[in-house]
């Protein structure tokens, strides 16, 4: 390096120096604008600023999967329940990045093991599948326990309470993004607080969650929420969204 550009180098580093050295007024490194919004919270209800999809008291705002019309599942007692054989629902409104919160619970009388005990999930944009199964001393494949990205990410530890209790789910969703071409250039991530336990930490979502087969990414925009009917009567509540 030739002394000229040296010496240049020298003079701009003592000068951003010398500029941090003369703050001396600690009010010189605050800000007041922009100023975040007010949202109210509440332990018993959803935050001022939430969508509300679901409050105990119609199921307004879904629809069955297959045919775009009214829901077959039992509402009752604040919950929605699954029939079996009645399809899967979705959310009418479709979202990207979210936080979500959703309370769900496994019924009380036990029946089979594995997968087949308490089994639902929850499906974000309608792909990506956070699952629900009563995983209290009920062993299966770590990757397909209750708080597991289906057959991609186990959960971090068993949080799960006994059946016919309610549980809850606390997510941060962040879609994947693609461009023009579809092609993916960032993936899906999820944060999971299952009963308040940390089950998925910023967890980067591989593609979709398939049954048999590899993650797939084909390109989409904003989708529902989607809840699974997979034959067993696991039912929900209290589901709200923030969009982010």
């Amino acid at each position: 390096m030739n002394r000229l550009l040296l010496s240049g180098i020298l003079l701009v580093v003592g000068a951003i120096s010398t500029c941090h050295a003369q703050i001396t007024d600690p009010k010189a490194t605050e800000f007041w604008e922009p100023e975040p919004r007010v949202v109210t919270p509440s332990a018993a209800k959803a935050p001022s600023d939430a969508i509300v999809l679901f409050d105990g008291s119609n199921t307004s705002e879904w629809v069955a999967v297959k045919d775009g019309k009214a829901i077959g599942w039992k509402l009752e007692g604040g919950a929605m329940t699954v029939v079996k054989g009645t399809g899967a629902i979705r959310s009418k409104k479709e979202f990207g990045d979210y936080q979500l919160h959703i309370e769900w619970r496994t019924p009380a009388v036990v029946e089979s093991e594995g997968q087949g005990r308490g089994n639902s999930g929850i499906f974000m944009q309608g792909r990506y599948e956070l699952q629900v199964l009563d995983s209290y001393k009920n062993r299966t494949y770590s990757n397909g326990q209750a708080g597991s990205i289906y057959k991609q990410s186990m959960p971090l530890v068993n949080a799960c309470m006994p059946p016919g209790e309610w549980q809850t789910y606390d997510v941060i969703y962040t879609a994947p993004r693609f461009n023009a071409d579809g092609i993916r250039v960032s993936p899906g991530y999820i944060t999971v607080m299952q009963n308040g336990v940390l089950v998925q930490n910023h967890t980067e979502i591989k593609g979709t969650t398939e049954y048999i087969g590899m993650p797939k990414n084909i390109a989409h925009g904003k989708g529902p929420l989607e809840l699974q009917d997979h034959g067993n009567p696991v039912s929900y509540r209290n589901i709200w969204v923030r969009e982010l």
